[in-house]
């Protein structure tokens, strides 16, 4: 999944904890623990692992049932969600707290008075933002597609669903377990904890009271926890066992909660061996912007694979970087086909050599496309 600043996205990775552990979904066990050293899967979850990003972000709404519904009957391995709270304390799945984009708000003229300029993580917006709105008023709201010129086929379900609470994603989750006879995985993620925390707004407890309300706080809980805040997923240790994951930006980035406690460190640093050594002392993976295992050279091609997955797998580190999608905006120079920024391009290509780093799972918005992605992989490696 990348990070953006606020209001906007990518996604990174998510990492998953325990070695050797039997593979479900055609890939083979060998396949999971991959090379002498490597860590392997979590819970029998398939290596490399797809991870939906937003749901079917590429095909609904992000974060609605819908498009986490549409993900799962696909057959993505993780569903993810990123959690913001409402001003009464609710936790809502939000990439941002700024709904301007994501929600009609701005069409509800009883709300025109909520409109503000706030700086959040560093970055001046304006617009309306959860922690504005208590859970009742945000009910009335109805989510809609985010980047419209890039998916308009996405606007022909605007209005269709509304911001889902956590909770509801977790009934959903298990009404979902119940009728397929096994868990519905998620990976969730803090948002802007630190900025959150100054608001009397905490994440990490509100978050963890709901997961042991479902039984999903244990070590072997059918999901992920994640954060691009070191400290965050440092308090998440304190209260929850479920694996948790580092999520990392672009290398001259550093984490908010770095900047706010006066840490020198970027990304560039806590991708070092020194750096990956850190973090496996809290963390059991890490969710890197693509960039960081393969660079882009100043055109938008790829350029030479870093030694990064090498390094996070010999610090025990499982590493699922984000995002990928298949629209020609998105992806590296090579992998364009013809003009037009919203057209597909060869997603299939760009995801193949993704897969031959070795990274183990990956976040993208198009679960078929990465389902059948990895299907080629496998294949080609029997």
């Amino acid at each position: 999944m990348e990070q953006h600043h606020p209001g906007r996205r990518a996604l990174l990775g998510v990492a998953a904890l325990g070695a050797g552990v039997a593979v479900v979904g055609g890939a083979s066990a060998a396949a999971a623990a991959g090379p002498a050293g490597r860590p392997g899967s979590h819970g029998g979850l398939p290596v490399p692992t797809v991870v939906a990003h937003r749901g079917t972000s590429g095909y609904r709404p992000e974060h609605t049932i819908g498009s986490y519904q549409l993900a799962l009957d696909m057959g993505a391995d993780v569903i993810e969600q990123d959690v913001v709270p409402t001003k009464d304390g609710h936790l809502v799945c939000r990439h941002e707290n700024d709904i301007t984009a994501t929600t009609d708000v701005s069409a509800h003229p009883e709300f025109a008075d909520r409109k503000t300029t706030k700086t959040v993580d560093g970055v001046k917006l304006t617009g309306w933002f959860t922690e504005d709105l208590t859970l009742a008023e945000i009910k009335t709201l109805r989510a809609k597609e985010r980047i419209p010129g890039t998916r308009q086929r996405n606007t022909l379900y605007d209005g269709r669903w509304e911001v889902p609470t956590f909770e509801e994603v977790l009934k959903w989750a298990d009404q979902q377990g119940r009728k397929r006879g096994r868990p519905v995985w998620l990976h969730v993620e803090t948002k802007h904890p630190t900025y959150f925390r100054k608001l009397g707004l905490g994440l990490e407890d509100r978050l963890v009271k709901l997961l042991r309300k479902y039984g999903r706080h244990k070590k072997h809980a059918p999901n992920f926890l994640q954060s691009f805040e070191p400290s965050s997923i440092q308090r998440l240790g304190k209260l929850a066992d479920c694996p948790k994951v580092v999520l990392l930006s672009t290398p001259a980035t550093r984490p908010w909660d770095f900047v706010e406690a006066g840490d020198p460190r970027t990304v560039a640093d806590l991708v070092k061996p020194e750096g990956l050594e850190w973090m496996a002392h809290f963390a059991q993976g890490i969710g890197p912007d693509l960039t960081l295992v393969i660079p882009r050279d100043a055109t938008g091609k790829l350029g030479t694979p870093t030694t990064l997955v090498r390094d996070a797998h010999a610090a025990g580190l499982i590493l699922h970087p984000y995002t990928m999608r298949n629209e020609n905006t998105f992806l590296p120079l090579d992998f364009r086909r013809g003009t037009d920024p919203t057209a597909y391009g060869d997603a299939f290509g760009a995801f193949k050599i993704y897969f031959e780093q070795g990274i183990d799972g990956i976040f993208s918005d198009n679960t078929d496309t990465a389902l059948l992605a990895r299907a080629d992989f496998l294949a080609s490696k029997r």
